[in-house]
């Protein structure tokens, strides 16, 4: 018997039909209106089979908030290319983990939970690094900042060496404290700081477009900021 997806999942599916529209903005807009949550969908593994969990992400204070649990994705119903992201997050109590998610398309492609995209990790003391989800990067000096285990390739599927470590440590700031995450994607490259620290730099990405998507993986993250805007003119 075929399995149906999800209410939800069809939704993303048949938004990003309209790929070949993504958005390359022209101005800085925020993408969170600090009322609610219009322009994002949530979507929520558990729900589907028990539709009185407690939503995953909300708005609290002005702030956007991703409560952990149950786990899952907020993503954007546009699709986006060639832009600069600015957010401003913080773990309120304990530090944990959480991700923003770039050139986010199929729902649940990895785990029947993570859509495939480029992950920009949040998770403490590692935010920077890249994980790969059914996509994949390259960086300078693959064979040290992605280290692979007897067996495994460079990928972005189940058992695939999935993780690019970042270039610093003591970017972040102390639980309680606001950060800012910058990314830039530019056609098949994406270049993230943390606080002003260059963290991550890839190349030959796999995609060059997609949604965006906050986590919901396990600790409670308040986002305050989530701009889009052009990007700067490329040096010369």
């Amino acid at each position: 018997m075929r399995t149906l997806l999800p209410i939800v999942a069809v939704t993303l599916l048949l938004q990003a039909s309209a790929a070949d529209q993504a958005v390359t903005p022209s101005r800085v807009t925020p993408l969170f209106n600090g009322r609610d949550l219009s322009g994002w969908t949530a979507d929520v593994p558990e729900r589907d089979t028990n539709p009185s969990a407690r939503d995953s992400f909300i708005v609290r204070n002005g702030l956007l908030v991703s409560l952990g649990t149950p786990q899952g994705h907020l993503l954007t119903d546009r699709v986006y290319q060639n832009y600069r992201l600015e957010v401003e997050y913080r773990f309120s109590a304990k530090p944990g983990n959480c991700g923003v998610l770039v050139h986010a398309s199929t729902p649940r492609a990895l785990y029947k939970m993570f859509p495939q995209s480029i992950e920009v990790q949040l998770m403490h003391q590692n935010a920077g690094d890249f994980w790969c989800i059914k996509e994949n990067i390259e960086v300078p000096d693959m064979e040290t900042r992605r280290p692979r285990k007897d067996g495994e390739q460079w990928g972005g599927s189940e058992g695939d060496a999935r993780r690019v470590l970042n270039l610093t440590d003591g970017s972040e700031k102390p639980a309680g404290e606001w950060n800012t995450l910058i990314v830039e994607a530019r056609d098949r490259g994406i270049t993230v700081w943390v606080n002003g620290d260059l963290v991550n730099n890839g190349f030959n990405c796999t995609v060059s477009r997609g949604r965006i998507a906050l986590q919901a993986e396990g600790s409670e993250v308040e986002f305050r900021r989530v701009d889009i805007g052009p990007l700067p003119a490329a040096a010369k």
